[in-house]
């Protein structure tokens, strides 16, 4: 017993050093502004204009999250039962392990390359259609064109999320549903859909904290753009006016908070959903 809490002592050492330690310093700062106790710069981290920020963040991500997690798990239910061709689903796989983890600057320029003011696709449907995706928001510094470009990474990361919940579903359940005369709809509202809720709604929340801890692929598309994690960047960035970054641990710490209520969620959602797994 005293060897193996020996062992977990370079793990806790490094939760303390670069996740608790850290925490620690930016919940302190968040509470004393200028140096004196005081709630003043948290009140503010939720007042205008930065309330803004926190409103296009929690839209953005909840949008991206919502339209991932459906299309990664429509996706996942097509590719379980897929038989011919046998190298869709491994490629697949394969494919959602690598775009789950692209971000950053080499996903912004891409998608600057192709929707952006002279982007290829833009241009394209332009010349053909006379449609221009930049006046109807659709380019990537827009809203819906920013949720395009998270969406690159939310539906892959999805379909490996969901994928073994999915895998979970037994073919015999769907089979005793049939022999007592259930239509494939009631097997799916009655057995699947209830079944794939908890793991759903944990993809969702996961989707969710990806997007809204996004920074790089928004500031490369767009320095203007109003989110949290590019507010914090400005206010910490130097600068600012003398007590600005107290406010930006305000904001930080409103962050934490907002994201420690969707993990505690999530984590309830994945002990419901392991409840199936070991049926």
């Amino acid at each position: 017993m005293r060897t193996r809490a020996l062992a977990g002592l370079p793990f806790l050492a490094f939760v303390g050093l670069f996740l608790l330690y850290p925490t620690a310093v930016v919940l302190w700062r968040s509470l004393t502004p200028g140096g004196s106790p005081g709630t003043a710069s948290l009140r503010r981290a939720i007042s205008d204009p930065y309330q803004a920020s926190f409103i296009n963040s929690i839209n953005l991500s909840a949008a991206s999250a919502l339209i991932g997690a459906v299309i990664g798990l429509a996706l996942a239910l097509a590719l379980q039962d897929l038989q011919r061709p046998r190298w869709v689903k491994p490629v697949f796989e394969s494919w959602s392990a690598v775009a789950s983890q692209l971000g950053g600057v080499p996903l912004a320029f891409a998608f600057v390359a192709a929707i952006g003011t002279q982007g290829i696709i833009t241009k394209m449907i332009r010349e053909s259609t006379g449609f221009s995706l930049i006046d109807h928001h659709l380019g990537p510094t827009g809203f819906w064109g920013l949720v395009m470009v998270y969406l690159y990474f939310q539906i892959p990361l999805m379909f490996l999320v969901i994928l073994p919940a999915v895998a979970g579903l037994k073919r015999t359940w769907r089979e005793a549903a049939a022999i007592l005369g259930a239509p494939p709809s009631r097997y799916w509202r009655s057995v699947a859909l209830p079944i794939l809720a908890p793991s759903f709604l944990g993809g969702f929340l996961l989707l969710f904290v990806n997007a809204f801890s996004a920074y790089a692929t928004a500031y490369v598309i767009s320095t203007q753009t109003e989110i949290v994690p590019l507010q914090i960047r400005f206010l910490l960035q130097g600068n600012v006016i003398t007590g600005e970054t107290d406010l930006a641990y305000a904001i930080v710490t409103w962050t934490v908070l907002l994201l420690l209520v969707a993990v505690l969620l999530m984590g309830l959602a994945n002990r419901r959903a392991a409840v199936w797994s070991r049926q």
